[in-house]
């Protein structure tokens, strides 16, 4: 491979390789329950972890940001998810011990992705300067294709008893790249000296509209794809193998949403493609408990995915625009942001599913795209700078 196309390796590799370890546990929900017995609250409680060590992880690299190079802070977000994967794999062979270790698995990818925070949002913008909206999105198709690739990997090598391959094989080429991207030249983002660093706590405070926007949005995405198989599975009686591929469905929706937004933002401006999207998240909410079979749980879930697809990374853009001279901390604080709502969305369906059916939770995160959009029009009325 020649040496102009190892950045791209470097960016776009990590990227696919973050998507399958961020669904690895997910996507392992009915072989983890069934392996070990969790409860519902067991389940959803993996993932605090992960929401602490992201924010930690992208509070760290949004600090690091300018000071550190970007290559440094994406070996750092491969070697914690390589951990995650070796946890993974470890914990089926534990008894007692085994939840400790998945908690410690979920927590290393919280870290992994909140590093992964600047360099994969700061690179699209180094490598590709004249067309940064469009590779950012591209961006994050190639996490959403993990995304989308995990839950059937996970499928296929549960259904031929050979699980754990997954978790082996993924930390083995999460191992390869961190060998080829140490050796590869990336691109970097302006450094600071010590004292000129934008203050985080400044920063939030000018961005805390975008934030919250992103927060609202995660716990969208959280409460569709962590609960997924389960929902379908237990709640609606769909077969184990059919509520898998509904949740590869919703992760190919987003890369299939997330492509059709790159072309759309050559007529589109990013502000209107950013509105359209919550009002298509909430239809998916109210149209979930429905759910009658597994084609029903297909289109469906496919509806969310669309809805979701493109709806972070225009985040994070809108947000360059808004604040271009901390790109790169905002980019982090954003994921920060992400990685919490993700964990409280899984976590408080966690909580109160003890109290409310299935019906009446998907009706009520209705209110959180919505809520999203009101913020997000807040946010357009102030004004966003056009993409030169």
């Amino acid at each position: 491979m020649s040496n102009s196309r190892l950045p791209l390796l470097a960016l776009y590799g990590a990227a696919l390789l973050q998507g399958l370890a961020l669904v690895s546990f997910p996507a392992s929900s009915a072989v983890l329950t069934r392996m070990h017995g969790f409860s519902e609250a067991q389940y959803g409680a993996i993932f605090l972890p992960q929401v602490i060590l992201a924010v930690a992880g992208a509070l760290a690299g949004s600090a690091l940001a300018g000071r550190l190079p970007l290559k440094t802070l994406l070996l750092a977000s491969l070697a914690a998810n390589a951990l995650s994967q070796l946890a993974l794999a470890i914990s089926a062979g534990l008894a007692s011990a085994a939840y400790a270790c998945i908690l410690f698995g979920t927590a290393s990818i919280g870290l992994g992705f909140g590093l992964s925070g600047a360099p994969l949002n700061g690179l699209p913008g180094l490598l590709f300067p004249a067309r940064r909206d469009t590779a950012l999105v591209a961006m994050h198709s190639t996490i959403g294709l993990g995304l989308m690739l995990g839950p059937a990997l996970v499928g296929w090598t549960d259904g031929a008893g050979l699980w754990r391959v997954f978790p082996l094989g993924l930390l083995l080429m999460l191992l390869a790249l961190a060998g080829s991207t140490a050796v590869t030249s990336l691109p970097d983002a302006p450094r600071h000296q010590d004292g000129q660093h934008p203050a985080l706590s400044s920063l939030a405070a000018a961005a805390w509209p975008l934030l919250l926007v992103a927060v609202l949005y995660a716990l969208c995405e959280g409460i569709f794809s962590n609960w997924a198989v389960i929902y379908l599975h237990e709640g609606r009686n769909v077969a184990e193998m059919t509520a898998t591929l509904a949740l590869s469905v919703f992760w190919g929706a987003m890369v299939v949403g997330r492509l059709l937004a790159t072309l759309l933002l050559l007529r589109l401006s990013a502000q209107i493609l950013w509105l359209t999207l919550p009002p298509l998240m909430a239809l998916a909410f109210w149209l979930l408990p429905g759910v009658g079979g597994g084609a029903s749980a297909i289109v469906l879930y496919a509806l969310g995915g669309l809805a979701c697809s493109a709806f972070f990374p225009l985040t994070v853009a809108i947000g360059a625009r808004l604040h271009p001279a901390q790109a790169a901390a905002l980019s982090s604080l954003l994921t920060a942001a992400l990685m919490l709502g993700i964990g409280a969305g899984s976590a408080l369906i966690g909580l109160l599913k003890q109290l409310l059916d299935w019906g009446s939770l998907y009706h009520l995160a209705v209110l959180f795209p919505l809520t999203a959009l009101g913020l997000a029009i807040f946010v357009v009325r102030q004004g966003v700078p056009r993409h030169e």
